[in-house]
């Protein structure tokens, strides 16, 4: 069986701590805390506005953690330089607006080829692992193929987030496709946004996929529970579904 990896996005914990200000709870706390608990990779978003995860963080994350750290990024000048200094494992190529909550939706690819092009290739170039956030689109993948992305990772918030049978089944098998076709065209596939323990399964029985990234549920269960409990149980339904499928 194929280890899945899981990657802990540990963003709503600075979420929490820049409600009221101060130092608490701390992410670097909560990443040492996922790293004990078996986490493969951490993740954390720099935003624009800073609204979580802050540059300190970034700074101490980078300095601590013997597990990788996958930085996830807006397309921008000042992230790029950001991560040319910090050389994380990997940089992901995330959409970012500054009305959203979260995350909308993937990145346009096909769309904006020549303006991704310079990030892409300049993180390539520090031996920066390159990550695009996208749709389960075969066009997206083919644009990703194109930049030489190094992975994909597949927005799957549609499935997630339906409460409709048919239509759920129906976003699986879009995600299915695109994860084959990912893997036919050479690229390293990961999913990620929405997942719990209610919608990992289905998610984690997909052979092509190498990781998944899950940060939101993780910390709202572990407000109820503790986040080692958490990580745990997340950990152990996706080796059974991987085990499940083999």
């Amino acid at each position: 069986m194929k280890h899945l990896r899981l990657g802990v996005n540990i963003d709503h914990v600075a979420t929490i701590r820049n409600a009221r200000g101060g130092a608490h709870p701390d992410p670097l706390r909560a990443a040492k805390i996922a790293e004990a608990a078996g986490a493969d990779g951490l993740t954390a978003h720099l935003r624009e506005d800073r609204r979580h995860i802050g540059d300190g963080d970034m700074t101490r994350l980078m300095a601590e953690l013997t597990i990788p750290l996958n930085f996830e990024m807006a397309a921008t000048d000042e992230m790029l330089a950001i991560a040319l200094a910090h050389k994380p494992h990997a940089s992901c190529l995330v959409p970012e607006k500054r009305e959203e909550r979260t995350t909308e939706g993937g990145l346009d690819v096909a769309g904006g080829q020549e303006t991704l092009r310079h990030y892409v290739e300049s993180l390539k170039a520090a031996d920066i692992l390159v990550s695009l956030f996208v749709e389960a689109d075969p066009k997206q993948l083919e644009a990703a193929a194109r930049l030489g992305a190094d992975i994909v990772e597949l927005h799957v918030g549609a499935y997630c987030d339906t409460t409709d049978s048919i239509k759920r089944q129906s976003e699986l098998v879009r995600i299915q496709r695109a994860a084959a076709l990912a893997e036919e065209m050479g690229i390293e596939c990961h999913a990620g946004h929405g997942l719990t323990y209610d919608t990992v399964g289905p998610i984690a029985a997909i052979s092509q996929f190498t990781e998944l990234n899950i940060g939101h549920f993780l910390i709202g269960e572990a407000i109820f529970v503790g986040l080692e409990k958490t990580i745990h149980e997340m950990r152990r339904r996706m080796d059974d579904a991987r085990r499940a499928a083999a």
